[in-house]
């Protein structure tokens, strides 16, 4: 991992990355994608392959392990369609997520539990809410936690705990980070995304069930 650091970020800075060093170094859309498969396959799960945004270093596999087909991130994604009446006031639905993050720096992997809500709004509209944890607590969650290590593993990607992610890197410069960001950057926001571990993501559907926009 400090191997990594010191590749990408030859500086030290938070932000300041070298392209070249970082180039095809992890798994990639299309291999995002076959893994994405192999889970589901692997864990009797549906999956979702969502790509990373443009200020975030990973890829995103969510695994549906509590909730019914379509998943919320299936429909958040433009996927499939809002089942009817689900936006319906005083409906409450709720999907659990493992959600594996995939390094765009190298073949790094992290896994986080994942609550997903559907939020009417009044009017026939609804948000999706994404709330993540630091880390995988849930004891339904834990047998498939295992067999997705497993995997990652064996598809020669490098699993890093979530507790070794949440800590500050040696010798790193955080640049702006604490100013944008409320906190300084964990070894989490150098080598996945920037956002700290447990920030939640609201996402608004549009008139169509298939079109989002963020919104917090």
């Amino acid at each position: 991992m400090q191997r990594v650091l010191g590749r990408v970020y030859p500086t030290g800075t938070w932000g300041v990355l070298d392209d070249e060093a970082r180039y095809r170094r992890g798994l990639g859309r299309d291999g995002g994608q076959r893994l994405a498969r192999a889970l589901a396959e692997a864990l009797r799960a549906p999956t979702t392959f969502v790509e990373g945004g443009p200020d975030e270093l990973c890829d995103f596999v969510y695994v549906l392990c509590v909730g019914r087909e379509p998943g919320l991130i299936a429909v958040r994604e433009g996927r499939e369609a809002l089942e009817p009446g689900a936006a319906e006031d005083g409906l409450q639905v709720s999907d659990l997520y493992l959600r594996v993050a995939l390094s765009s720096l190298a073949r790094l992997a992290c896994i986080q539990q994942v609550t997903v809500e559907l939020l009417p709004l009044g009017d026939g509209r609804a948000a999706i809410r994404e709330a993540p944890r630091a880390g995988v607590y849930d004891p339904i969650l834990l047998e498939r936690f295992q067999k997705a290590i497993d995997l990652l593993e064996a598809s020669r990607v490098r699993h890093l705990d979530m507790g070794l992610l949440d800590a500050e890197p040696v010798g790193m410069n955080p640049a702006d980070y604490e100013r944008r960001y409320g906190d300084r950057p964990r070894v989490m926001n150098y080598l996945f995304y920037p956002q700290p571990t447990n920030t939640a993501r609201v996402t608004e559907l549009g008139d169509s069930p298939l079109v989002a926009r963020d919104v917090a």
